[in-house]
């Protein structure tokens, strides 16, 4: 007897120990009428233990009704309301969520995700999570605007460019762009999709823009309004061509200062300061240098005259004697 309960109590060691492989699912899902919800169902994949069915059931009146089978055979949808409506995820081992899309109202109900493993003893263990669903009318959200492009809503010239206009709710959601106008005019529309275009953006396409959204629910939504610049590049390039020129103009003033014969003096007869201005006369030092230059040259005459008049009497007095 002690040792049949010795061998109980190792056997239920040595399941703590290894244990079994746990399902993990939410309560409850909300998803939106119309659109797509996925009811999340997940396990971590332990060594040994090998998945050998998937099984989501739907509560039907009191009993449930299986909907959807997995086993070595592939997938098999089993109510014909659910076909090309329902699928289950094999991507990532552990992941048996399922993807249910276009939700009807009639889905509310509580699903019930199953697995089942076969131990490394040759043995099966059955799990399962029950999560409610719940499918709500939801009214469009306020619609956000996005664009791809790495300029933001500044781009050059000539770049295909599109702005994008989301939201979400109960589908289908209609989408409308516009254009602001000038003041006290109504913005026109430009696009009746959810994708506005510019094949190639032109200075003429910047402005402000905002789209609307409207759902099957709710009143219409409006986006902020965004400022879309389209940049001429033609223009910078000119700019850029034309600066070496403007840097010219400095230099052929310099020239024109520095003209040696065009330069006057002015004399401010209360402060005594002088004012040069190019084509009027020649500066004060030039004028004394002129002066200068005058009485040397006079009294270089005089000199020479003095010297060939001493050099005449000298010679009469010798042809005297």
């Amino acid at each position: 007897m002690r040792l049949l309960l010795d061998l109980l109590l190792l056997g239920h060691l040595t399941m703590v120990t290894y244990g079994h492989p746990i399902l993990e699912a939410p309560e409850s899902v909300t998803g939106p009428w119309k659109g797509d919800v996925n009811i999340p169902c997940t396990y971590g994949p332990l060594q040994g233990y090998t998945q050998v069915l998937v099984k989501w059931l739907v509560q039907r009146d009191l009993d449930p009704v299986t909907i959807f089978l997995h086993d070595s055979s592939g997938d098999h949808i089993q109510q014909a309301k659910y076909r090309g409506r329902l699928q289950v995820s094999h991507k990532v081992p552990g992941d048996v969520s399922l993807q249910l899309n276009t939700l009807e109202m009639d889905d509310r109900s509580h699903y019930t995700c199953e697995v089942t493993w076969q131990t490394p003893n040759g043995n099966q263990v059955v799990k399962d999570k029950i999560i409610e669903l719940r499918v709500q009318k939801v009214s469009v959200s306020k619609p956000t605007v996005t664009t791809g492009s790495g300029y933001g809503f500044t781009v050059p010239q000539g770049m295909r460019i599109s702005l994008q206009c989301q939201a979400w709710g109960s589908p289908p959601i209609s989408y409308v762009w516009y254009k602001e106008q000038t003041v006290n005019q109504e913005p026109i529309k430009v696009a009746g999709s959810s994708t506005l275009l510019f094949k190639h953006a032109v200075v003429a396409d910047s402005g402000s823009y905002f789209c609307t959204a409207k759902g099957r629910v709710g009143s219409e939504q409006r986006s902020d309004i965004v400022k879309f610049v389209v940049k001429d590049s033609s223009k910078s390039l000119k700019t850029k061509t034309e600066t070496p020129t403007t840097m010219q103009s400095p230099l052929k003033a310099t020239s024109t200062v520095t003209s040696f014969w065009k330069w006057t003096t002015e004399v401010d007869g209360y402060s005594g300061d002088t004012s040069a201005e190019p084509g009027k006369g020649l500066p004060t030092f030039s004028i004394i240098l002129i002066i200068s230059l005058c009485c040397m040259m006079v009294s270089i005459l005089a000199y020479v005259m003095l010297c060939r008049k001493t050099s005449q009497q000298e010679h009469v007095y010798e042809v005297a004697r």
